[in-house]
């Protein structure tokens, strides 16, 4: 993706089901499981940059002792940082005497992630505060066991507003507006009651101390909990948890928008957002790693034994995330690098019919480095096309005698796909503007080019890209950059369908007039003179906001709807093309095909961002509030 937009949040839980002292001995060290957790985050640091926050459980502590524990970091490089500082102070504990690895019982006692739950979350913000208080997990603590609960999440919300003024209703205060707050009171509120009732119970039946507390850690139904919990969240969300009474999950919403996924065996259950940090951390096989079904939750209790639940209405169908396919998750999943190299090879026939199907006068190239994928699987389908050519011509040539060494020279030798590494992206100095505000001439030098693989004016260049979003990085430094190479043409591919519509389901892109297609659309309008539509559309939003539900008619779907995607294309290439490029270089923009991409990721089709078919009736809301922001000029988050 050229242009930087949030990426969605990674989770992390692993529940240890053999005692430490197992895991000195299989694998020489009882710091096994603390030291996986931070593989399993590692693994995942291309899910947020911005924080980074672990916690962890003791089981069976008795009372008086410290049993739930946490760490929140926003500094440079926080994930390291923390589990710098907490084996800093285990070393502290191993120079005093406290600790004796041959003694595992010393280091739960006295190391604080020594326990037998641990759980994870790196954080991309995409709404409130950056410090560490607004890192997960999220910890509401309480001198009841059953009542202490500790989540971290990949989730947002669009009803936030409304879960508080239920909260309020309830005669609860909350203090804070963000939707991890709303779910952790919300979950709470349900706790609550469940434990009160069973301690009620307990009383009734003569127990106390102890016992009462065992009682109630035993009997907590969290699914039920968990299911009147989220009945009113409308969102997408894989949140993990931990209970004070030993239990610990996984929840997944039930449009499956956020993913989630887990390996279990005798040793240890693991759970992550992607499939391939599993596999890479525990050596499972991808047969071997569990999806968490949209609408469920996967329950370790107190006793290791593991429940599998429904806890939301099966709404019909899923609305996996595409871009986590297309961009988030990470390429070396085995399905994921798969589909990117479809997506590619898909754009094979839009791009031959923009450049010619004469490889001699085309190379071939992606930016930025996410794109690489896509790029393999283009070229395999052009060297696809180029032998299916050659096959043709030497098939007629042979039925009629006429196949010579010169022929063949010409066939077998020459006019193959010719694929070169254009762009270089420098990133340290894409740090250093990105904390120096103001320094727009800079951009234009985010990436260098390699030169001499285009001869000039002779070449076309065709770079891949993932996706578009808003098309300023194109304008200001990559379509300069490769320019420098002065191609005849020069062509940027998305993979990704044109981004229309806001995201609200845990990508940080809500601003509906900063979308380079969005203003496309609407600069066709203004070429025709039908501006008033803008104005329609306004107030046919605003309509749909007053209602309590903004129900299921994405009313700025008739911005677009006067257009062809081409000619939205090539207003787009109007718009980003420099305005001091050489008139002799012509540029194109090609995007990927709803069809091709519904083709290519049949089991994720949360397409609203391209499509803007929402999976639920706060996304609609979002599409209108988005719009009203544009009309208005208002800046800022649409929910």
């Amino acid at each position: 993706m050229s242009d930087e937009i949030g990426h969605h949040c990674g989770i992390a839980l692993i529940r240890l089901r053999k005692p430490l002292a197992h895991f000195s001995e299989k694998y020489g060290s009882p710091l096994w499981g603390f030291n996986q957790l931070f593989l399993l985050m590692e693994k995942q640091h291309n899910r947020g940059q911005d924080g980074a926050g672990i916690g962890s459980m003791k089981l069976n502590v008795p009372p008086g002792e410290a049993f739930l524990f946490r760490e929140r970091s926003t500094s440079t490089n926080a994930l390291s940082e923390i589990f710098r500082e907490q084996l800093a102070s285990y070393q502290e504990s191993l120079d005093s005497g406290e600790i004796f690895p041959e003694f595992p019982d010393t280091v739960k006692k006295f190391f604080e992630h020594g326990g037998e739950i641990l759980l994870g979350h790196l954080r991309y913000g995409t709404y409130g505060s950056y410090g560490s208080t607004s890192c997960h997990p999220y910890f509401r603590k309480s001198n009841w066991a059953g009542k202490n609960l500790m989540l971290a999440a990949n989730f947002n919300l669009t009803n936030v507003a409304e879960l508080n003024q239920r909260l309020v209703g309830l005669g609860q205060h909350p203090i804070f507006e963000t939707d991890t707050q709303a779910i952790l009171e919300e979950t709470c509120y349900h706790l609550d009651a469940a434990n009160d009732a069973l301690m009620t119970r307990g009383e009734e039946e003569g127990l106390a101390g102890s016992e009462l507390s065992d009682f109630v850690g035993a009997n907590l139904d969290l699914p039920v909990i968990l299911r009147n919990a989220a009945a009113r969240w409308d969102g997408g969300y894989a949140i993990a948890g931990i209970i004070g009474n030993g239990d610990c999950f996984v929840m997944r919403d039930p449009h499956g928008i956020r993913p989630a996924f887990f390996v279990r065996d005798d040793e240890m259950v693991s759970f992550a957002s992607e499939r391939a940090p599993l596999m890479t951390v525990f050596g499972k096989k991808a047969n071997e790693v569990e999806e968490v079904e949209p609408g469920t939750v996967v329950l370790v209790r107190a006793d290791g034994e593991i429940l599998i639940e429904r806890i939301a209405e099966d709404p019909g169908q899923q609305a996996s995330c595409s871009f986590e396919r297309i961009y988030f998750s990470r390429g070396n999943d085995p399905d994921i690098y798969a589909e990117r190299k479809k997506l590619g090879g898909a754009m094979a026939p839009q791009i031959l019919e923009t450049v010619g199907t004469d490889f001699s006068k085309s190379v071939f190239s992606y930016v930025p480095n996410t794109a690489e994928s896509a790029y393999y699987g283009l070229m395999d389908e052009l060297r696809l096309i180029r032998r299916a050519e050659v096959k043709e011509r030497l098939g007629a040539a042979a039925d009629k005698g006429e196949v010579s060494s010169e022929l063949i020279d010409e066939l077998v030798m020459d006019n193959w796909p010719r694929g070169e590494k254009i762009a270089n992206k420098d990133i340290k100095l894409r740090t250093f503007i990105s904390q120096e505000a103001g320094r727009a001439q800079l951009v234009s030098h985010v990436y260098d080019i390699t030169y001499g693989v285009v001869r000039e004016r002779e070449d076309a260049l065709v770079v891949i890209d993932d996706s578009i979003v808003r098309g300023t990085t194109l304008k200001q430094s990559i379509i300069k950059i490769l320019s420098r190479s002065f191609p005849r043409k020069l062509v940027i591919a998305s993979t990704a369908p044109q981004i229309r519509y806001p995201d609200c389901y845990g990508i940080d892109m809500s601003e509906l007039g900063k979308f380079v297609a969005f203003q496309a659309a609407v600069e066709l309008l203004r070429e025709r003179d039908s501006l008033v539509l803008l104005d329609e559309v306004y107030d046919d939003c605003k309509k749909a906001l007053a209602k309590e539900r903004s129900g299921e008619t994405n009313h700025v779907k008739r911005i677009y709807t006067s257009f062809s995607e081409e000619e939205v294309s090539a207003k787009i290439a109007d718009l980003v093309r420099p305005e001091d490029l050489d008139q002799n270089i012509e540029v194109g923009i090609i995007y990927q095909t709803i069809e091709n991409l519904r083709k290519v990721l049949p089991g994720h089709t949360g397409d609203w961002y391209f499509t803007g078919d929402y999976p639920t009736p706060g996304g609609y809301g979002v599409a209108h509030k988005a719009f009203i922001n544009y009309y208005e000029n208002k800046d800022g988050r649409s929910y």
